[in-house]
């Protein structure tokens, strides 16, 4: 079991500290454990609840009413909800606690339906980026297993890498561009979305990868006379 502090469930739910605390001191859905110095930590389970009562906050539920309801009832109100905005804060939650119970395969599911109904560009914008958005800092932190990371990201990398290999262009480009990382760089899904991204648009890409010696980089361009491209 993985614990969190609420700082974390600050940046995960979008709900302040101070918050969080009066909510705990109000209302019984919320009960964290407390180290040997009285610092608060919370469970995945709390993490999950804290996730769904701040999605009902932001769309309208009062908060003595949410506390009201079951788990059932809770998960109900929350499909009920029917503007966007929830609908796509609906998902990021799912695919967080889909991580943190190491639930890879509902984690692919829910990416897979969403490539299905709105394809790939739309689910990297609108739910992969927000989702690394939100845990980026428990990362930094070392506030989440780094298996997790590498779990998670596995599968974001590999649903790009197909969507770059069946990706069909109407137009052309007399453009070549050169993607890489440098040294020491190896998150690279921004890069391979850039690769998806050119190549949608007839652009030819020649993609080198992560922790490329700049050295090498130019000797290649030069050769081919290609534009380079250095993430910022």
């Amino acid at each position: 079991m993985h614990s969190f502090t609420i700082k974390d469930l600050e940046n995960l739910s979008g709900i302040k500290a101070h918050t969080i605390r009066i909510w705990e001191q109000r209302y019984s859905f919320l009960k964290p454990n407390r180290t040997g110095t009285n610092i608060r930590f919370y469970s995945n389970d709390e993490l999950k609840t804290i996730l769904n009562v701040a999605l009902l906050n932001k769309f309208g539920f009062k908060i003595s009413h949410i506390d009201k309801m079951n788990p059932a009832e809770i998960r109900e109100k929350i499909l009920s909800l029917n503007q966007q905005e929830a609908q796509l804060d609906r998902i990021v939650n799912s695919m967080i606690q889909y991580m943190v119970d190491l639930d890879m395969e509902g984690f692919e599911n829910v990416i897979d339906d969403y490539i299905s109904a709105r394809g790939i560009e739309k689910t990297i914008s609108q739910i992969i980026f927000p989702f690394l958005e939100k845990i980026g800092i428990l990362w930094l932190t070392n506030h989440i297993n780094p298996g997790q990371e590498h779990l998670v990201t596995n599968i974001i990398r590999q649903k790009l890498i197909v969507g770059i290999e069946m990706v069909r262009s109407s137009v052309q480009s007399d453009k070549t561009v050169l993607l890489f990382l440098p040294e020491g760089e190896y998150h690279e899904l921004s890069l391979l979305f850039i690769n998806y991204m050119l190549k949608s648009k007839g652009v030819k890409t020649i993609y080198l990868g992560c922790s490329i010696p700049l050295s090498d980089v130019e000797q290649l361009a030069k050769l081919k006379s290609l534009i380079i491209y250095i993430p910022i």
